[in-house]
C-alpha cells in the first residue's frame, strides 16, 4: 500500500492572474463543521450569501447566488441557461476569455458572432452597437476584465445597447468582483457571473452569479424538472429544454428559493468561503477595497516602469488588480519566474496565445494587494532580473512603488 504525506504546500505568495492566497479567515472558516443541505441553518446561511453578494455585484436582484464549481461553472451556468442550440450570440472577443465564451457557446450549438479587439484594446460601444445590428442577437456576451490581456471593458451603456436591441446580456467578472466595481443594476445587464479566487480572496471552487428578474423568466420559460425530483408546485416550462441538468439555472433557482427543490448537494465548505469572503469585501467597504486596489496596481505598475520595464496594453482600459508587463529583450522570462519561485517563494503569471513568451501578468489582488506585497513582488523580479544580467541600478523599483501607493 502506498503512503503519502500529509499535504504540506509551501508558503508561496500567489502573485500570478489568479488564484492568489486565501485570506486566513475564509479557510477557517471553511473548516466549520458540515450540515445537511436542508438544515434551517444551512439554508440561513444560502439566504445570508444572496444578502451578501448584492451590494459586491451592485444589484437588488432577488436571484444573486452561487453555482458550485469554479468560475467557469458560473460561466457555463449562465451561458447554458440563456441560450438554446440554433440562437445567435453575439461574444465581444478582447483576449483568451472572449475566446472562451465562444468554444462554450459552440458546444452549446449556438450561433456564434463575434465583434473583437486586438489583444491590450477593447471593443468601443460604437463597435458593438455595430454587431448586434449586423446580427440581431438572442444575447450579447463579454468579459470584463480579461486577465490574459490585463483589459477591462468599459460596460457603462453596456446593458442598455443590448436591451434596446431586445437581446440578454452576460458578463464574465471573474477578474474584477470584489475588487474593481460592478454596477451590474446600473449597468442594466441580466446575468454576471464571478468567482472567488482573485479579489474577493478566497480558493477557487464557488461562482457568485446575480440574475435580472427579465433574464430569470427566460430562464424559467425552459425549466423542465428531473423525473425523480417533480413536484406538483413546479410547473415546466414551455421554452427548449436547458441541455445541462447540473447547471441548469431554472432548478439551481428553484433550489436557492423557499421552494428547497433537491437539485444538488450544496458545497457545504465553499458556501461558507464564499460568505466569509463577502462579510471581508463589505466589513472593509467597497469604495475602500476598490481604492486599495488601485493603489497596489498602482505601485506595481510604477515600480516596473522604474525598472525600464514597458507595460503591456492601453493604460486607459487596463486592469488595476493584474499588470501585464513585457520580458525584457535577452531575458528568459520562464528563468526569471523561476527564480522568483525558488529563491523567493513567489509566483508571478506567464502568458497565452499571441503573448506566450512576451509577458509576465503580476497581480496584486484581494488579500495579496498589500504594500509589502507589492515591495516584495518588486523587489525579488530586481533581483532575479540582475541575475539574468538585466542592468538596473539597485534598488529602483520599491522607492518608486512606495512613493505610488501614496500618489
Amino acid at each position: 500500500m502506498l503512503l503519502l504525506g500529509e499535504i504540506d504546500p509551501p508558503q508561496r505568495l500567489l502573485m500570478g492572474p489568479g488564484p492568489i492566497n486565501a485570506h486566513p479567515r475564509v479557510l477557517r472558516a471553511m473548516s466549520a463543521d458540515l450540515l445537511g443541505q436542508f438544515d434551517p441553518e444551512m439554508t440561513g446561511y444560502m439566504n445570508q450569501v444572496m444578502a451578501l453578494y448584492r451590494p459586491i455585484f451592485g444589484t437588488a436582484n432577488r436571484w444573486t447566488m452561487l453555482v458550485d464549481g469554479t468560475a467557469r461553472a458560473g460561466i457555463e451556468a449562465a451561458l447554458v441557461s440563456l441560450v438554446a442550440p440554433g440562437d445567435v450570440v453575439l461574444v465581444v472577443n478582447f483576449g483568451r476569455f472572449g475566446l472562451l465564451l465562444g468554444e462554450i457557446l459552440a458546444r452549446i450549438g449556438a450561433v456564434v458572432e463575434t465583434v473583437e479587439a486586438p489583444w491590450g484594446e477593447i471593443v468601443s460601444l460604437d463597435a458593438i452597437a455595430a454587431g448586434i445590428a449586423r446580427c440581431q442577437p438572442k444575447v450579447v456576451a463579454t468579459i470584463h476584465g480579461d486577465t490574459s490581456t490585463t483589459m477591462v471593458q468599459p460596460l457603462d451603456g453596456f446593458g442598455a445597447l443590448c436591451r434596446a436591441a431586445g437581446a440578454l446580456s452576460y458578463v464574465d467578472a471573474t477578474a474584477t468582483i470584489g475588487g474593481m466595481e460592478l454596477a451590474a443594476d446600473r449597468w442594466e445587464v441580466d446575468v454576471v457571473s464571478g468567482g472567488l479566487q482573485k479579489c474577493l480572496g478566497g480558493p477557487s471552487g464557488s461562482a457568485p452569479i446575480t440574475i435580472s428578474d427579465t433574464a430569470a423568466e427566460h430562464i424559467t420559460r425552459r425549466r423542465h424538472l428531473e423525473q425523480g425530483i417533480r413536484r406538483p408546485d413546479i410547473a415546466d416550462g414551455q421554452g427548449p429544454r436547458i441541455v445541462s441538468n447540473y447547471f441548469d439555472l431554472a432548478m439551481v433557482m428553484d433550489y436557492w428559493s423557499d421552494k428547497r427543490l433537491n437539485h444538488h448537494t450544496e458545497a457545504t465548505s465553499m458556501l461558507y468561503a464564499a460568505r466569509e469572503c463577502a462579510r471581508i469585501v463589505l466589513e472593509e467597504g467597497l469604495a475602500a477595497r476598490y481604492a486599495r486596489h488601485e493603489a497596489a496596481g498602482r505601485a506595481m505598475t510604477a515600480g516596473l516602469r522604474a525598472m525600464g520595464l514597458e507595460i503591456f496594453g492601453e493604460d486607459a482600459h487596463r486592469m488595476i488588480n493584474v499588470t501585464g508587463v513585457f520580458v525584457p529583450k535577452d531575458v528568459d522570462g520562464e528563468t526569471v519566474r523561476l527564480a522568483m519561485r525558488e529563491q523567493f517563494e513567489i509566483e508571478i503569471g506567464t502568458a497565452f496565445g499571441p503573448l506566450e513568451g512576451r509577458i509576465w501578468r503580476i497581480g496584486a489582488m484581494g488579500y495579496n494587494a498589500m504594500k509589502h506585497k507589492v515591495l516584495l513582488t518588486l523587489a525579488a523580479l530586481e533581483a532575479c532580473l540582475g541575475m539574468q544580467g538585466y542592468s538596473l541600478p539597485p534598488g529602483i523599483a520599491v522607492p518608486a512603488a512606495m512613493r505610488a501607493w501614496d500618489a
